[in-house]
């Protein structure tokens, strides 16, 4: 019996697919919620160069995937992107136009891209929302990373008129979870902080935080945002992007985070918040009133249960975590 078109297989192509959202949806998958219709592979930088586009052609042809999740990116903490705006801006610039392409002549089905709320105008109105993305410069610490993320929005609606390819992208807020970078330098708050109090419980000193505590973000588990990305490749046909967070009530202050960490690692010591340090933006909320018109039933993970599960997977895999 001839299949029918709801049912061809589909070959998944994950870029990125070591890194802290590419492992997570690749446990999500194996958890259930992938179907037997597709069929999952996931890259990283040893299979493929992407800043190159033959190799990044020749990707294609071994896997000849009809959907394609590209989360790749050249990333780093801030002061890594203050001092080489230039190398942030070219070689995401390339990875993206590479993968861009090279899916649009293989005749990819759909992309799904992986944006960052970084790439939002530094002077704005909050919450943000998905119409607001170009309106006005990004900080002027990160804008090689920022405006290279920037420009998939840009080339996704050149390929919808140009060519009618199905190439969205997603902005997720602050992603934490399992496999994260801990780097306490140059990684991001909570993985930096999980990694602090690792350290001052095992050394018995006092965990000092940067800064006051006060800003306040919005935490997305990994695990959750992987559910959102199966959800978006499978359901959500519009070009403009989509913002993956929790609602605004939802924001947590560092000092919150902090103490959520501390609980779940059982950290007994003294907590000090170092107030010489720069807090950075107070707040850069985010509005995900499109995901809830969408798909109002979406439960997310509470932000206490997923610090746990987050800090025990560190304690347990300390070894090989990076950081």
């Amino acid at each position: 019996m001839a299949e029918s078109a709801g049912t061809k297989p589909k070959r998944i192509l994950v870029t990125g697919g070591t890194g802290l959202v590419g492992r997570a949806i690749e446990k999500v998958v194996a958890d259930g919620e992938g179907r037997p219709d597709e069929e999952w592979i996931f890259v990283c930088s040893k299979d493929a160069d992407l800043t190159n586009a033959a190799e990044t052609r020749a990707l294609y042809e071994k896997h000849r995937p009809t959907h394609v999740i590209h989360l790749a990116a050249l990333v780093g903490g801030l002061f890594k992107n203050i001092k080489y705006n230039l190398d942030f801006w070219r070689r995401n610039v390339h990875i993206n136009d590479n993968v861009l392409h090279s899916a649009y002549e293989f005749g990819v089905q759909k992309v799904v891209s992986c944006l960052s709320t970084c790439i939002f105008p530094d002077k704005t109105t909050y919450p943000i929302d998905e119409s607001m993305i170009h309106n006005g410069p990004p900080h002027g610490s990160n804008f090689g990373y920022s405006y290279a993320k920037r420009m998939i929005d840009v080339q996704n609606r050149g390929y919808f008129e140009q060519h009618g390819c199905r190439f969205t992208a997603v902005i997720p807020t602050n992603v934490f979870g399992p496999h994260d970078n801990y780097n306490i330098e140059d990684g991001h708050v909570l993985p930096g902080l999980i990694h602090k109090v690792y350290l001052a419980k095992k050394n018995g000193t006092a965990l000092t935080v940067w800064g006051t505590g006060k800003p306040r973000r919005q935490f997305i588990y990994s695990l959750d945002l992987a559910r959102l990305f199966l959800w978006v490749l499978r359901e959500y046909d519009e070009v403009e992007p989509i913002i993956l967070s929790v609602g605004e009530e939802d924001e947590v202050s560092i000092r919150e985070a902090a103490e959520s960490v501390v609980e779940a690692m059982d950290f007994k010591g003294e907590l000090i918040f170092d107030t010489t340090k720069s807090d950075g933006q107070f707040k850069k909320t985010a509005s995900n009133g499109k995901l809830r018109r969408c798909l109002p039933d979406f439960q997310f993970t509470p932000f206490k249960q997923a610090v746990k599960e987050t800090c025990d997977w560190f304690n347990l895999h300390y070894d090989i975590a990076r950081k």
